[in-house]
């Protein structure tokens, strides 16, 4: 089927181009004192090249859908939701609720400040890409990113499955009740990192902050490194080599920790559950 050719033009009517089927879009800008929403909605096989939202809804249950240097404004509300096929590049996504319950995404090279992104969608392929969410990812299925740099609070939580390589995370909550997701090569700053997690697996990772990974079944810290984290594991079932010091660990369940050292291991006798884990001084043996 041949495409339809759309350059330079402006739109700002209501469903504008609804239900529309091979579209190219060059350079286009969807606003005006119309002021209309939902304007490529029911779309099949859409390309937007250079083009602006600044709209609402602009792109819902679309199939097929392929963005590059365009602009989305604070104006351009839930951007795209309900949609499946969709490639995005080198794009600045800056309107709340940008992506959701949306299938097979691949984001590249781009700028998002997008509050609640990326909400019960999935699968994600996401490379050298920043976002700036408060609550980003959730309820998302198997993410795999490399080059994320993500900042924010409530960040990939109730996530299943993935794998995230050499990313920057400045968060809080980050992964809570989290299962089967795998980070690697990665800076995790936040607080209370990772609690209620199924499976989670930290690789080769800097962790900084308080109170992290507690209440944790499965958990796995290979050749990590933390700094600040005090209270760590209490009541988590955990299998960890960490290189250097851990500022203190608490009531760990089971399993065992290893570390170069520890400024404090606690294990109080009022706890609800028995601490029965190894804590091990690397080249001295159990605490």
């Amino acid at each position: 089927m041949e495409k339809k050719i759309i350059e330079g033009q402006r739109f700002g009517e209501e469903r504008a181009l609804y239900n529309m089927t091979g579209l190219v879009l060059y350079k286009c800008t969807f606003e005006g004192a119309e002021d209309g929403e939902s304007a490529i909605k029911e779309c099949t096989d859409v390309a937007a090249e250079e083009c602006s939202f600044l709209l609402r809804y602009p792109l819902w249950h679309t199939d097929g859908m392929t963005l590059s240097n365009c602009y989305m404004s604070k104006d351009c509300r839930a951007a795209i939701w309900y949609s499946n096929d969709i490639h995005i590049a080198d794009t600045r996504m800056y309107g709340i609720k940008a992506v959701r319950e949306c299938k097979d995404i691949t984001l590249e090279g781009c700028d998002i400040v997008s509050p609640e992104f990326g909400w019960r969608s999935g699968p994600f392929h996401i490379r050298n890409c920043s976002v700036d969410s408060e609550y980003a990812f959730f309820e998302a299925w198997d993410i795999h990113a490399t080059g994320l740099n993500l900042a924010g609070k409530y960040t990939f939580q109730y996530v299943k499955g993935g794998e995230l390589s050499g990313c920057v995370f400045d968060t809080k909550d980050a992964f809570w009740h989290s299962e089967g997701l795998t980070v690697r090569d990665s800076v995790i700053k936040g607080e209370y990192l990772g609690w209620y997690s199924k499976g989670l697996t930290l690789i080769n990772c800097d962790i900084e902050g308080t109170q992290p990974l507690c209440y944790c079944v499965g958990l796995k810290l290979i050749n990590c490194r933390m700094k600040g984290c005090d209270f760590t594991f209490e009541y988590s079932d955990v299998d960890a080599d960490i290189q250097g010091g851990i500022l203190s660990v608490k009531n760990v369940i089971s399993g065992q920790v290893t570390a170069d050292g520890y400024g404090e291991v606690m294990r109080t006798p009022d706890t609800k559950y028995e601490p029965k884990a190894k804590i091990i001084v690397r080249g001295k043996g159990e605490v």
